[in-house]
């Protein structure tokens, strides 16, 4: 099941990239990633009461508050910096770049989960990190 959801995440992620890069002509970076911030809260909140999930948010941990909040900070600060990208250049060369976030994905799981780095990975990086310099330059 994992996998429908991911490849939904792809296509939902490369439509995203496409109706930005036309929703943002004449509007300020930060603005268009504030509206767009606030559809993505609205829809989140409207799927935690849908799945009747809200029942949860009095057993979530300090520590599970801690990293949720760090990961919104993250994702805030990629977004700012997608959509000025985005504002500044070509959807066809930023959304690679923006992409290279699975190379360094790998390494910081490697690194801070302790989830295993094979040949196939490595060889995996390799080719996202060259087919990502082929294209943008």
């Amino acid at each position: 099941m994992w996998l429908i959801f991911a490849i939904g995440s792809a296509f939902f992620a490369a439509l995203t990239s496409i109706l930005a890069k036309i929703g943002i002509d004449g509007v300020g970076s930060n603005l268009a990633t504030a509206i767009r911030t606030m559809v993505v809260v609205l829809m989140a909140w409207i799927m935690v009461f849908i799945t009747n999930q809200q029942v949860g948010l009095a057993e979530i941990s300090k520590r599970n508050w801690i990293f949720l909040i760090l990961s919104g900070l993250a994702t805030g600060f990629s977004w700012l910096c997608y959509y000025k990208a985005l504002q500044l250049g070509e959807a066809s060369k930023v959304v690679p770049i923006d992409k290279m976030s699975v190379v360094l994905t790998l390494f910081l799981a490697f690194v801070f989960l302790h989830e295993q780095f094979t040949w196939k990975s490595i060889i995996g990086c390799v080719l996202i990190a060259a087919g990502t310099l082929f294209m943008v330059l």
